[in-house]
């Protein structure tokens, strides 16, 4: 498989991130979606292998994190690069709204709840990082999350980052390998996919007037994308802004970013020991007499 240099993609600890730098077009070392035929099945074939040992062994867990602008095409990456995957060994969650419960809990507490378990892949779709990206550029919202006056102040987003970066540190020290993605969608492609969703009937369901006033904002969030990416790429948890103006480069990409990781730890099936040997055994002699 043609490998794409991920590399470029991924944004070190302590750097400055400027989106603007980074180009949501970028299909290299293709020059056309016809040069990357088949690889994404490919792809998924070498998920699939990874994932069983990932699950057999019961060591690690690797969590997913997907962040975007509407429209950047989430959903399809998440359903194409996870696709044929053993449902036992992977699960997705989609973070709405909070609900009132929600709210009343600190705002780590509905994705805390939901990580995978030791040898299972968890994908979040948007994640507790809403709570520095919308929250941060509608910041009426805190007003909902009934936290104590003396708490709001100057100083509440950079003691979200900390938190963070506190909470990521704390489960890769537990096996829980951590991949945060941000899919970068330029403001041309958004407002094509979104036409598009008004003139296909058949994807009319998926538009919401509130993303085109989401839209007008643009500024704002690239600001808060900026801010929070580059306060919590660390050399454990790191951010990839991912080009997103090529679906199908996309969803290449990010597998490829998914493999090298597996690839990178020590999975293997686990050893049999001296009493499953001996059952492999007798089982194999009672299925020769029968």
């Amino acid at each position: 498989m043609s490998r794409i240099t991920t590399s470029r993609f991924l944004v070190k600890p302590d750097s400055r991130v400027r989106l603007s730098q980074y180009d949501p077009a970028d299909i290299a070392p293709f020059l056309s979606e016809d040069d990357a035929k088949g690889l994404l099945k490919k792809a998924t074939k070498r998920l699939y292998d990874l994932t069983e040992i990932l699950n057999a062994q019961d060591r690690w867990s690797l969590l997913l994190i997907f962040q975007a602008m509407d429209a950047a095409g989430k959903d399809g990456a998440i359903k194409h690069v996870m696709r044929g995957l053993d449902p036992k060994a992977t699960q997705v969650f989609s973070f709405k709204a909070p609900s009132d419960e929600e709210l009343d809990h600190d705002f780590m507490w509905r994705s805390l709840k939901v990580l995978p378990e030791r040898g299972r892949i968890g994908v979040f779709n948007r994640s507790y990082y809403e709570e520095v990206l919308v929250v941060r550029v509608h910041p009426e919202l805190l007003q909902r999350q009934h936290l104590p006056i003396k708490l709001f102040g100057p100083r509440i987003w950079t003691q979200r980052y900390e938190d963070i970066r506190d909470i990521e540190r704390y489960l890769t020290r537990n096996g829980t390998i951590i991949r945060k993605f941000y899919l970068n969608v330029s403001r041309a492609e958004q407002r094509r996919r979104f036409l598009a969703r008004l003139d296909d009937p058949a994807k009319n369901w998926k538009f919401s007037i509130n993303d085109v006033n989401e839209r007008l904002h643009w500024t704002k969030y690239m600001h808060a994308y900026e801010a929070a990416i580059a306060a919590t790429s660390t050399g454990t948890a790191p951010w990839y802004v991912i080009p997103a103006d090529h679906k199908w480069f996309t969803r290449l990409a990010i597998a490829e970013v998914i493999i090298e990781t597996l690839e990178s730890l020590d999975l293997h099936f686990p050893p049999l020991d001296r009493r499953k040997q001996g059952e492999l055994a007798e089982a194999r002699r009672r299925l020769r007499g029968t």
